[in-house]
């Protein structure tokens, strides 16, 4: 792992914005707005302050957004199978899940509701998953890999995903169910690594975590009631 200045201040950057997002929508109650602009300052203006910094790595910020058609197949494909797999865990699983309260929680601390979902939806599926996207996959793996080694920057990229989900779903599950939703993060961080790593570029993994959000948006569409 090579470490100096310039990784440190990478690896700082990275790890205080995406702890301090998941502080954010788990202990700090704001309307769901205004946590997304919170976002977007910090998983797109943070990474751009890094590359303000450091104009040298400015060539690998515009290979991050040169997509390749090659491989948009696989990846629609591993999409369809994520969003499968997801769903069926939800079939599986709801009986030791209490939805109810997962509702109740995403009304009462952020203003979700029946109303307002589809919205909420298009941007969690559209918006949102490239941010994150560009974020953990671009600015957290791609980047840092250039910079630290390429062991490091998975492993790195993929638990701090895993962790940032911890505040979000804060209360929702027994800990067994954590255990099993954090083991799953840690895993699909390490796949979307994988996808991206082959192309240099964040859209094979953004194409599978927006069909992933899709199967999300589609277990919160049945908590709401509106399917």
């Amino acid at each position: 792992m090579k470490l100096n200045r310039k990784s440190i201040f990478l690896i700082l950057s990275i790890t205080l914005s995406a702890l301090g997002m998941s502080l954010i929508d788990g202990f700090i109650q704001l309307p769901y707005l205004y946590k997304s602009i919170l976002k977007i300052i910090l998983f797109s203006v943070v990474p751009m302050g890094y590359f303000l910094r450091y104009k040298s790595e400015y060539h690998h910020l515009k290979k991050l957004f040169i997509p390749k058609k090659s491989d948009v197949k696989i990846a629609l494909l591993l999409g369809v199978g994520v969003y499968a797999v997801i769903f069926l865990a939800y079939v599986a699983l709801k009986d030791h899940i209490d939805l109810s309260s997962i509702r109740d929680s995403l009304t009462g601390d952020i203003g979700v509701n029946a109303r307002n979902f589809i919205y909420v939806a298009i941007y969690i599926s559209l918006i949102n998953s490239l941010l994150e996207e560009f974020f953990f996959r671009g600015f957290a793996f791609l980047i840092l890999k250039e910079n630290t080694g390429r062991f490091f920057a998975y492993v790195f990229s993929a638990l701090l995903f895993a962790l940032y989900h911890v505040g979000m779903m804060s209360g929702w599950f027994h800990w067994s169910i954590y255990l099993i939703a954090m083991t799953g993060l840690f895993a699909g961080g390490c796949i979307f690594n994988y996808l991206n790593e082959k192309t240099g570029n964040i859209y094979p993994s953004w194409l599978v975590h927006m069909f992933a959000n899709f199967a999300i948006n589609t277990v919160g569409f049945i908590l709401f009631g509106l399917i």
